[in-house]
């Protein structure tokens, strides 16, 4: 596309079962957009499943001149924005109720499975027998149930950052996050000498009550090292670095601060269901602070990623409320997402971007996956971290797109 040429937006509202399978009655709302070029009205269609979980998909803005990975996308696709259950202009989940068991019974029905199912009726909506889809971390991981329970509605799937562990034990999974968050903070010292000091005196800060959010929080030494999650995306050292180079007696690091921080209530299920993401089958108990290595705790200059803690319920006021129903979820048993035996022997074209320095879905863990599945291409690349596919215009989608014609 030119820069003065725009798009065309379509928008679809299902009404779906909260429980695919049952005959309960109950029912939510799901929205989509369909982005589709002026002469591109005929191409197949791209569902693009975003991170997350708990997020909504991206609002498409035409930019003249600026590349976007989905420009790059409508060159061959119509795309198809999904806004998955919770979030966006599909039915919310907001504040919990008075019952925590009934809040969390509701949202063992918004994990990938469910999101799966809510795409295959909004396919047939669509009038498309197959289409492909796009899976961006937490979404490489619904695309991956997607090939393992329906891989004949599937034209050809793209992972970016988001090529899951299976059957592997959670516990496996959070241990070697933290490996990774361990490398990628050495390596950000080494480039930011004197951040090892500045982020000491924060830690002292921080013990001594003095370290506060915009509202009178206390910020904890244990919250504080959880801006370490920076460090997973393109361009996050940067930004965290920006960020303890200011003076910390300043209203505007206090502000920055407390958005750095990756778990809130803007977006409830990604904090409340997070651990749940990681999960092939069985409970999570809490896995990230059950697994926290020694180095990590007390006033450790080691940083923390994208890892949920218990602690996040009781340190971040606006998590609060939802305490009660994260630790019932934390006991759930959850079903198995991947079967091993559908994808060792299915013939979908399939394309993966592992980035090796990837703190969220680990190189190793993802590349066990790719030996799996005889029809995937992947690029293990260190040109990016997690967020490769937004930092790099289109060129990872295209690279992707390259290595698995349909």
């Amino acid at each position: 596309m030119s820069a003065r040429e725009t798009f065309e937006l379509t928008e679809h509202r299902l009404t779906v079962p909260l429980v695919h399978g049952s005959e309960d009655g109950r029912t939510i709302e799901i929205f989509a957009r369909v982005v589709t070029a002026p002469d591109g009205r005929d191409r197949p269609f791209l569902l693009f499943l975003q991170g997350g979980p708990g997020h909504e998909s991206p609002r498409p803005i035409a930019l003249p001149g600026t590349p976007s990975w989905l420009q790059r996308a409508l060159q061959d696709y119509r795309v198809v924005l999904l806004d998955q259950r919770g979030t966006g202009l599909s039915t919310p989940y907001g504040a919990p109720g008075p019952d925590p068991a009934v809040d969390a019974e509701w949202l063992t029905h918004f994990r990938a499975d469910a999101i799966v199912q809510d795409a295959e009726l909004l396919r047939e909506h669509l009038g498309a027998s197959t289409w492909s889809l796009l899976g961006q971390s937490f979404g490489g991981f619904c695309s991956l149930h997607y090939l393992s329970v329906a891989p004949d509605s599937l034209r050809e799937v793209y992972f970016t950052g988001g090529l899951p562990p299976v059957g592997r034990p959670v516990d496996d999974i959070y241990s070697a996050t933290y490996g990774r968050m361990r490398t990628l903070t050495e390596r950000y010292y080494d480039r930011f000498p004197g951040d090892r000091e500045r982020f000491a005196n924060l830690l002292e800060l921080s013990a001594a009550g003095e370290l506060r959010t915009p509202t009178g929080e206390p910020i904890s030494q244990r919250l504080l090292r959880t801006i370490g999650h920076q460090l997973g995306m393109d361009g996050g050292a940067e930004q965290l670095h920006y960020l303890l180079e200011r003076d910390p007696a300043s209203s505007a690091f206090t502000h920055d601060l407390a958005a750095a921080f990756s778990f809130g209530a803007r977006d409830p299920i990604y904090a409340v269901l997070h651990e749940s993401s990681y999960t092939d089958g069985g409970r999570t108990r809490w896995s990230a602070e059950r697994v926290e290595p020694a180095d990590f705790l007390g006033d450790s200059l080691l940083f923390t990623g994208e890892h949920l803690f218990s602690w996040h319920f009781d340190d971040i006021a606006e998590l609060r409320p939802y305490r009660a129903v994260a630790s019932i979820l934390a006991e759930h048993d959850w079903p198995r997402l991947f079967d091993a035996n559908v994808l060792s022997s299915v013939d979908v074209p399939c394309a993966a971007a592992i980035y090796v320095d990837d703190p969220f879905v680990d190189r190793e863990f993802s590349e066990e996956t790719a030996d799996l599945i005889p029809s995937l291409k992947r690029w293990v690349t260190d040109e990016h971290l997690h967020n490769g596919l937004r930092t790099s215009g289109g060129a990872v989608l295209d690279r992707l797109i390259g290595l698995s014609p349909a």
